[in-house]
């Protein structure tokens, strides 16, 4: 009985879904655009510091000399976004897409920026001039899809995952996003199904296996969950990972807007 309570208080409770599709799916659409930064810097790639910290202050004191290279503001601002910056990011890439209107890389990731700041809508509309119909980026279309399901407009959202998944078929990290939508509207076997899907392929990573964890311990398996995610990990990361799990489908309070859930921060990609 405390296990269905709690379930029912998890499905009543949006905004702990909007966070999960939001921290799960969005990111997970953006590493080839981040691959594309890095290496955009190429004569100091080498150099590039791991510590988000560190690149944000490095990436800073190159933008700052020259704020209108576009360079130096794509991978200031993803800096920022990865030490989490959020307010900050956006305002930069703004900046260098005012400065530079037709860079679709800027604004690709000033659409994710304003996704991680929580203006889903604006983030819609900027990631639609990022690509075109006539050339589409499943990436993108997959990011907006996460978009559309904040805004609790989920089935619009799936229509972009399935033109996603018709550039790119199969693409686990497209599934996973597609079946956390189905899981926002309560659909928890429709959600299974697809996440199986995405779980079952090759190129799957660790984030699609927590979202399947945590949808088959939504339907009470509880045991079945904590063996999806901790398998293949080492003992202490799994044993972290379980920890968080219980966490989500034991607690009974409702998070405040845009408070990111421990699962959804698990193994971010971006």
């Amino acid at each position: 009985m405390r296990h269905q309570y709690s379930l029912a208080r998890l499905l009543a409770s949006t905004s702990l879904v909007a966070a999960l599709a939001a921290g799960l799916g969005g990111c997970t659409g953006m590493s080839k655009i981040s691959d594309s930064i890095t290496g955009s810097i190429s004569p100091r790639a080498e150099a590039a510091p791991t510590d988000p910290a560190r690149a944000a202050e490095v990436y800073g004191e190159r933008y700052r000399a020259n704020p209108k290279d576009a360079e130096a503001a794509l991978a200031y601002g993803q800096a920022l976004r990865a030490n989490g910056q959020r307010a900050q990011a956006v305002a930069v890439l703004e900046q260098a897409t005012i400065a530079h209107p037709g860079n679709k890389t800027l604004l690709a990731l000033y659409g994710r920026a304003l996704a991680d700041n929580g203006n889903f809508q604006t983030a819609f509309d900027v990631l639609s001039k990022a690509h075109s119909p006539d050339n589409p980026d499943w990436r993108l279309l997959s990011v907006q899809g996460t978009a559309l399901d904040q805004m609790g407009k989920h089935e619009d959202a799936r229509r972009y995952y399935v033109s996603a998944l018709k550039l790119a078929p199969g693409e686990p990290s497209v599934l996973s996003n597609l079946g956390l939508s189905y899981m926002l509207s309560r659909d928890l076997p429709k959600a299974e199904e697809t996440l199986r899907q995405a779980y079952a392929s090759p190129r799957a990573g660790t984030r699609v296996r927590q979202n399947l964890g945590l949808v088959v311990g939504l339907q009470g398996r509880f045991a079945e969950a904590e063996t999806i995610v901790k398998a293949d990990l080492p003992p202490d990361e799994a044993a972290a990972n379980v920890a968080y799990l219980k966490d989500m489908l034991s607690r009974n309070e409702t998070p405040s807007r845009g408070k990111r859930t421990p699962v959804a921060a698990l193994n971010q990609q971006d």
